[in-house]
C-alpha cells in the first residue's frame, strides 16, 4: 500500500490543493490588476510564490496532519469523525475564501500584502471591526463566501468520501509521514523569510505578489520589533559621530554628551522668550497631491488653498513614515523611524522622553493630545500621558458634544470645537497652551454629518478630503473671534499620506506632505522649498518661542540657517531611507544596502557599500537612533538633570 493513497494523506492533501488554488487565484487575480505596476507578466512571480505558499502550508498543516496520523483507526471509521472532517472541510473552504476577499481588500487600501498593518488591525479589532461593517456590506459578503464554499464542497463531495473511506496506513507508515511533515515544516523555517527568496529592490508590486499573504501577516507578527544592529548595516561609532554632528549641527546649538552617538545638546535661541500658544493639528491621511495648489483640479481643498496663501508654508515637506503612530512620534519625539513598531506603541518603553509636549509643559504651558478617537488604539494614552502631555480622546467627551462619530472616532468638526472649548479654558486660567490635535475623518469610511459638503458621505476619500478641509475651515473662523488668536501658532500638518505603495520600497513621492504655520500677527505668509520633514516641526516651533532647551531631537530648527545638506528620513517597518532631494538611501534587513538615483523620477536602483557617502549619511541617522534608544539617551532630564521614569 503507497503511503500518499492512504486515507489520512488523501484528505490532507485534498484540503491543501483547496489552499493552493485559492492562493493561486488571489495572485492572478492581483496581478492582473497591477499589470502595469508590476511591469507585464512574470513567471517568476508565481515560482517564487509557489515556495511561499508551500511554506505557509508547511507550517499550517502540521497540527492537522499530526492529527490525522495519529488518529486510532476506531476513532477515524466513525461516522460521525467521518462528518466532522466533512465539516471540516467545508469551514476550511469559507476561511480561504474569506482570507482572500481579506487580502483583496488590503491590497486595494494598501497596495501590499499582508504586514505589520494587519498585525495591527488584528490587536485593535473593535475600531477596525466597525470600520469594515461600516465600509462594506459585510452581511451579503459572508453569505456569498458560505454559499461559494458550500457550492465547491459539493462539488468536491466525491473526492471527499473517496479520502475518508481509503485504507488507512500502518504505525511504520505514519511514522513516515509524521517525519516528513515535520522536515517540511523545518525546512520552510530554515529557507524562508519575509525577504527571501523573493528578495529586495527591483519592482516592489513583483516581490509583493511573489509572497504569501498569511505567510507575510505571521511573519510580521513576529518580526514587529528589529534589532538595528542584529539585522542592518552598521559602521564604527568613530566614523558615525562626526558625520552625525555636522548633520546636527545648529549655530545654537552645544553637544553636552559624552557618548559619541549621543545627540543631547543644549539649544540657545536668542531673543527673548516668546509664550505664544501653540494649536497642532496633526490630520489624517492629507497627501500633498490632494491640494488644489498642488494641481490637484477637484477642487477639494479651498480653505486650505486660501491658507497656504496666509502662511509660513513648507512646499518640499514629508512625513517619515505611513502610519499614524509613526507621524505622531516623529512630530512628538523627532526620532527617525526605528525599524519595528514606533515608539509610541513600543508597551514598557513608550514614556519618559523629552518630547515637545514635555519641553513646553517645563516652561508652564498646558500640553493637551486632543483624539477625535479612543487613545487605546496605537497605544496613544499611555505614549502621550507618560510624555508631558495630558490626554483628551473620545472618551473624555461628553455625548453631547458629539454630533457625530464612526468607527474611527468623533468628526473634526466636534474635535475642532473640543479645542476650542480647551482653548477658553488654559485662556481664562492665563495659562499658555499646546493643543496637539489628531483628526479621523480623512479615513475609511470616509463618512462624516450630512449637508456640510456637495459630496455624499461615504462616496469614498474624496468626499473626506473635502469635509476635512471644510471643517479647518469652520475652525478658523471660530477661531479668529476669540481673545488668544493673535498670540496662537496655528500649524497644520498630515500624519502620513493617504497610500504609501509604489513600485519601490521606498516611493518618495507617496511621503510628501503639506505644513502650514499660521499666526498672522507673528509670521509673513511665504513659501518655503528647503527639503524637511515631521521630525523638524519640533524644534522649529520652539525656535519659533525662542526658547532655550536641551534637546534629544534628531531635527533641525527650519528658519535657522544651517550648513548641513539636505535630507528627509522615510520609512516603513523595515525598510530605512534617507533622501537628499535627489537621491535616496536605503537600509534593509541583512544588512542589505542600496540607493535610487533621481528618486522622484527615474529612479534609478544600483547596489553600492557602505562608503558611499549618502548610505552613510543614512546609516549614521539611523544607527544612532536605535542605540540613543535602546542605551536610554533620549530621556527628559527633571530640574538636576536626573533621567525621568520610563527612562532610567
Amino acid at each position: 500500500m503507497r503511503l500518499h493513497r492512504t486515507a489520512p494523506l488523501r484528505y490532507l492533501s485534498l484540503l491543501l490543493a483547496c489552499w493552493l488554488t485559492v492562493f493561486l487565484a488571489t495572485r492572478g487575480v492581483l496581478l492582473a490588476t497591477h499589470l502595469h505596476e508590476a511591469g507585464g507578466i512574470a513567471p517568476g512571480v508565481f515560482a517564487v510564490g509557489l515556495l511561499y505558499d508551500l511554506g505557509f502550508l508547511a507550517y499550517a498543516a502540521l497540527p492537522l496532519g499530526l492529527y490525522l496520523l495519529l488518529c486510532p483507526p476506531s476513532l477515524w471509521r466513525r461516522p460521525g469523525h467521518r462528518l466532522g472532517l466533512g465539516l471540516l472541510l467545508l469551514a476550511s473552504l469559507f476561511l480561504m475564501l474569506f482570507v482572500a476577499t481579506a487580502e483583496w481588500l488590503f491590497w486595494d487600501e494598501f497596495g501590499v500584502r499582508f504586514n505589520f498593518i494587519a498585525v495591527d488591525y488584528l490587536v485593535y479589532s473593535d475600531e477596525v471591526l466597525n470600520n469594515l461593517l461600516e465600509s462594506y456590506p459585510i452581511g451579503l459578503l459572508l453569505s456569498c463566501l458560505g454559499v461559494f464554499a458550500a457550492l465547491i464542497a459539493l462539488a468536491l463531495h466525491r473526492p471527499l468520501t473517496a479520502a475518508l473511506l481509503a485504507p488507512l496506513p500502518s504505525w511504520r507508515q505514519r511514522g513516515m509521514a509524521v517525519v516528513g511533515l515535520l522536515l517540511a515544516a523545518g525546512l520552510s523555517l530554515a529557507l524562508l523569510d519575509q525577504d527571501n527568496p523573493r528578495g529586495l529592490g527591483g519592482n516592489a508590486y513583483r516581490h509583493e505578489l511573489a509572497s504569501n499573504g498569511p505567510y507575510q501577516f505571521f511573519a510580521a507578527f513576529r518580526n514587529n520589533e528589529l534589532d538595528y544592529q542584529q539585522f542592518y548595516s552598521s559602521l564604527p561609532d568613530r566614523q558615525v559621530a562626526p558625520t552625525l554632528r555636522r548633520e546636527l549641527a545648529e549655530p545654537t546649538a552645544t553637544f553636552v554628551g559624552s557618548d559619541p552617538l549621543d545627540v543631547r545638546r543644549q539649544i540657545d535661541n536668542p531673543g527673548t522668550p516668546r509664550k505664544l500658544n501653540i494649536v497642532l493639528v496633526t490630520i489624517e491621511s492629507l497627501s500633498a497631491k490632494y491640494l488644489g495648489s498642488f494641481g490637484d483640479p477637484r477642487g477639494l481643498t479651498p480653505n486650505l488653498d486660501q491658507l497656504r496663501q496666509q502662511s509660513l508654508f513648507f512646499n518640499n515637506f514629508y512625513a517619515t513614515g505611513t502610519r499614524t503612530d509613526r507621524g505622531l512620534e516623529a512630530i512628538t519625539l523627532a526620532i527617525p523611524p526605528t525599524p519595528g513598531r514606533s515608539i509610541v506603541k513600543r508597551i514598557g518603553r513608550e514614556s519618559g522622553y523629552a518630547s515637545l509636549g514635555q519641553q513646553l509643559a517645563a516652561q508652564g504651558y498646558d500640553s493637551a493630545f486632543v483624539y477625535g478617537g479612543r487613545g487605546y488604539f496605537d497605544n496613544m494614552n499611555a505614549f502621550f500621558a507618560g510624555n508631558g502631555y495630558r490626554v483628551v480622546d473620545q472618551s473624555s467627551v461628553a455625548d453631547s458634544d458629539i454630533h457625530f462619530k464612526n468607527a474611527w472616532g468623533m468628526a473634526d468638526e466636534d474635535l475642532y470645537a473640543q479645542a476650542i472649548r480647551l482653548a477658553d479654558a488654559d485662556h481664562a486660567a492665563g495659562k499658555p497652551f499646546l493643543l496637539q490635535l489628531m483628526t479621523t475623518s480623512n479615513h475609511r469610511p470616509y463618512t462624516y454629518p450630512d449637508g456640510r459638503i456637495d459630496i455624499l458621505s461615504g462616496e469614498g476619500r474624496e468626499g473626506a478630503v473635502k469635509y476635512t478641509d471644510h471643517a479647518i475651515g469652520q475652525f478658523l473662523t471660530a477661531a479668529r473671534a476669540k481673545p488668544w488668536f493673535d498670540d496662537t501658532l496655528f500649524v497644520f500638518v498630515a500624519d502620513h499620506c493617504a497610500g504609501s505603495a509604489g513600485m519601490e520600497d521606498l516611493p518618495v513621492a507617496n511621503y510628501h506632505i503639506p505644513l502650514y504655520i499660521y499666526a498672522p500677527k507673528w509670521l509673513q505668509p511665504r513659501e518655503d522649498g528647503q527639503l524637511a520633514s515631521q521630525i523638524d516641526l519640533a524644534p522649529t516651533l520652539l525656535g519659533l518661542l525662542n526658547l532655550d532647551y536641551q534637546s534629544t531631537f534628531f531635527g533641525r530648527d527650519l528658519l535657522k540657517p544651517n550648513a548641513a545638506p539636505p535630507r528627509v528620513l522615510i520609512g516603513n517597518y523595515q525598510h530605512l531611507g534617507l533622501f537628499d532631494g535627489n537621491d535616496l538611501a536605503i537600509l534593509s534587513p541583512r544588512q542589505h544596502l542600496r540607493r535610487h538615483d533621481d528618486a522622484l523620477h527615474t529612479s534609478r536602483e544600483s547596489s553600492v557599500d557602505s562608503q558611499d557617502p549618502l548610505l552613510q549619511r543614512d546609516i549614521a541617522y539611523y544607527q544612532a537612533a536605535s542605540h540613543d534608544f535602546q542605551s536610554r539617551l533620549l530621556g527628559w532630564r527633571g530640574p538636576r538633570g536626573e533621567l525621568e521614569v520610563g527612562q532610567q
